[in-house]
């Protein structure tokens, strides 16, 4: 009997240590993957995943060839400024030819938002420029017209003369929220169109000192220069804004970049389209921040409004009664916490159409009815055109 049990255990043994060499050599045999070390634990999935259909293609692919199409390279020539005296024979002859200045050349991005050949770019990409010439994504050229400009909020419409046009969809930048990912679309350095992927890393930027009007997205997507005038695309390929500027110490991305919000460059493109300029509210005030010491006085919390610390004479504001050491803190209902949202409030008002401002004086809160005026450009930012 002891001896059928040696032979029993012997041959459990021997079989326990086949299956074991199986196992773990040729895990296949028993239908078994390999059991081997991980560096980072994941969770795979039952049964291996199918290849994804073009429409659900993973990562950003799909919203890039949605957008991509609509974004155009913008180059841009002025004349050279010579001497009044460089094209004077005599001077020529006496002096020399004392070297012709060579046409200065411009790069920039724009998006087309209409069917039509309206392009959406920033200002300072075509600003002064004497030709425009725009470069299609699919190798097409057409002179461009400005239709028209914003220097204040550094918009630009341009207008092509070409049919079949791919059109970027537009989209709700005002349901964007911090950490969404977005695409940076242009054509950075002249090296061609470039895809750039990111999050919104803030919304509401303003006090920059680069717009009048500011209502920055801010974004870590790579923006270099020669991105300005490009899009800025949700992963449906929807435009969210305009790009325009970067917070550089060296001149190329840092990952602070700064886009204008597609819900202004709409209202912007729509004015100038219909009107030929972008009109706005003004009621001649000098307003500053409100600081704690103030907004204690009055009975506010800090950044609650904006006191008036000068009025124009004569001005819409004077005529409504408002008058220094008034704090306004709300302009139709909306409300102003600072310069810059007082600043964009007024200008939304349309001129010769009454608007109510919340005001608060020592004796308590009062609404005041002010007719505003049309804003006029200053001077620094006319143009000739």
């Amino acid at each position: 009997m002891k001896r059928l049990w040696l032979v029993f255990a012997q041959s459990v043994t021997v079989m326990l240590a086949a299956y074991f060499v199986v196992a773990t050599l040729k895990p296949a045999w028993l239908n078994r993957r390999p059991a081997l070390p991980t560096v980072v634990p994941v969770l795979e999935s039952a049964a291996p995943s199918a290849p994804a259909a073009s429409g659900n293609t993973p990562g950003f692919r799909a919203a890039a060839q949605a957008a991509s199409p609509a974004v155009v390279s913008i180059n841009t020539s002025k004349a050279p400024e010579n001497g009044p005296q460089s094209n004077d024979p005599w001077f020529r002859f006496f002096f020399g030819d004392q070297g012709q200045s060579q046409p200065q050349t411009g790069l920039g991005s724009g998006v087309i938002v209409s069917p039509a050949g309206y392009i959406l770019t920033n200002n300072h990409v075509i600003e002064e420029a004497d030709q425009i010439e725009v470069v299609l994504n699919d190798g097409r050229k057409s002179s461009a017209q400005v239709i028209g400009t914003d220097p204040e909020t550094d918009l630009a419409i341009l207008k092509i003369e070409l049919t079949e046009l791919p059109v970027i969809t537009l989209g709700d930048s005002d349901a964007l929220a911090i950490g969404d990912p977005v695409l940076a679309i242009g054509n950075p350095f002249g090296v061609g169109q470039t895809v750039t992927s990111g999050i919104v890393s803030a919304l509401g930027r303003t006090q920059l000192g680069i717009n009048t009007f500011e209502n920055f997205i801010q974004t870590d997507a790579a923006i270099n220069p020669g991105n300005s005038g490009g899009a800025l695309v949700d992963t449906s390929g929807h435009l969210m804004g305009i790009n325009t500027a970067i917070y550089s110490r060296s001149g190329g991305s840092m990952g602070i970049g700064f886009a204008i919000p597609t819900s202004t460059a709409r209202s912007v493109m729509e004015a100038i389209v219909r009107d030929g300029q972008v009109t706005r509210g003004w009621i001649g005030v000098e307003p500053q921040d409100l600081t704690p010491e103030l907004a204690e006085s009055f009975g506010l919390s800090a950044g609650s409004g904006v006191i008036i610390t000068g009025v124009l004479q004569n001005g819409p504001a004077a005529q409504a009664g408002i008058r220094p050491g008034d704090v306004i803190t709300a302009v139709e209902g909306r409300t102003v916490n600072n310069v810059a949202q007082l600043l964009s409030a007024v200008a939304a008002l349309k001129p010769g159409t009454p608007a109510t401002l919340e005001v608060v004086r020592k004796d308590g809160k009062t609404p005041v009815q002010v007719t505003p005026g049309k804003r006029t450009l200053p001077k620094a930012q006319q143009q000739p055109r």
